[in-house]
């Protein structure tokens, strides 16, 4: 366990601070959720990363992380193994556990705990040309957001918090002793380690009132229907001064009455060609999606054969390359015959009259 840290770096114990650095630096940039838009598994990969080089990168830290293991037994009474669960430290979250464990007080170390604002999820409807292309979109959240009547504080205008008696402002608890002692939010202030007697009469103390915030969406191209896209800091407001949440925008796309979404990021479009198309072949026109273009169309052609437009799909997310369009052919047979096409049918018939077709696959069948 006490490898555990280094491992998500990728870097040995006897790294050196330039080499735990360099690793984190391109693993941050490698999973950072801004370069991996609606990415989950990305996204908990960077907390831990994040987290392991908070401790990594402090001297102190990484000394009482190597000789004490500081996650052994954590938690206790049964708790998943170390590494797994959500920020892959047993069903805890990793900063949390982190905060408890560097700063439980004594000595004047501990500061008071800022609460961050809550993440916020919305939707977005896209049109299929703007979610292809990428569009900026405008939305409507209603959210937490600062008091503008005490600014935050939760205290009445011309009044002041006062130092919480019981924890002596540092918002924390000590339970515990030695290496595993670790701190709770004091019970009468609730962390913030301040305690305001005289509320806020706008937000009562909260320092947060309920409000309506528009924002812009910049909607990366080549978005699918699902995709989820991050907003750091702009969900809920911390309660009295706290940090932010993020907001997660869901686009909802709208269908193509053309192109037809592949799960491997191409397009698929049905072309209807005539028989004679398909038995002497020719040029046809085909959509794009910035106009048209002509392919070609094989003497002989079979119903369902699929034509190919390299880099004339949409954008794929990674990588910075453009997908396929698909072209399937499908022959087009009129329902009803005039006379004169009836009897054409028939002269084609006897000129092409090769025997039965589906003799071999009778044979086959035993029939």
């Amino acid at each position: 366990m006490a490898d555990e840290l280094y491992k998500t770096l990728g870097v040995s114990k006897k790294a050196t601070d330039e080499e735990i650095k360099k690793a984190y630096r391109k693993l941050a940039r490698q999973y950072h959720p801004d370069r991996n838009p609606g990415d989950s598994e990305a996204e908990e990969k960077f907390k831990e990363i994040s987290a392991a080089y908070d401790v990594l990168s402090d001297p102190e830290k990484r000394k009482e992380y190597d000789e004490g293991g500081v996650f052994a037994g954590f938690g206790g009474g049964g708790q998943a193994p170390f590494g797994t669960g959500p920020g892959g430290f047993g069903g805890f979250d990793f900063g949390d556990i982190l905060g408890s464990v560097f700063n439980r007080g004594g000595g004047g170390r501990g500061q008071p705990q800022q609460v961050r604002g809550r993440d916020l999820e919305t939707e977005v409807s896209l049109s299929f040309d703007d979610a292809i292309n990428g569009a900026q979109i405008s939305v409507t959240v209603p959210k937490s957001s600062r008091c503008q009547t005490c600014h935050g504080s939760g205290a009445k205008p011309g009044t002041s918090p006062i130092t919480c008696p019981r924890c002596g402002g540092r918002g924390v608890e000590n339970q515990g002793q030695g290496l595993f002692s670790i701190s709770q939010p004091c019970p009468q202030c609730g962390g913030a380690g301040q305690i305001i007697e005289d509320p806020c009469p706008t937000c009562g103390g909260s320092g947060l009132t309920q409000q309506s915030k528009r924002l812009k969406v910049n909607v990366p191209a080549g978005v699918k229907d699902g995709s989820r896209i991050r907003l750091a800091g702009k969900g809920e407001d911390g309660p009295r001064g706290g940090p932010p949440g993020d907001l997660y925008v869901t686009t909802r796309v709208a269908s193509s009455p053309i192109f037809k979404r592949l799960d491997d990021g191409n397009l698929e479009v049905a072309v209807p060609i005539t028989i004679p198309e398909a038995l002497r072949g020719g040029t046809i026109e085909v959509p794009t999606l910035n106009g048209t273009k002509k392919i070609k169309v094989a003497p002989g052609t079979k119903h369902g054969t699929i034509q190919r437009l390299r880099g004339e799909g949409p954008p794929k997310r990674k990588g910075g390359s453009r997908g396929d369009i698909r072209y399937r052919l499908e022959i087009a047979v009129p329902k009803d015959l005039s006379e004169e096409q009836r009897k054409a049918v028939d002269e084609l018939a006897e000129t092409l009259n090769g025997g039965d077709p589906r003799a071999e696959l009778l044979r086959k069948a035993g029939r």
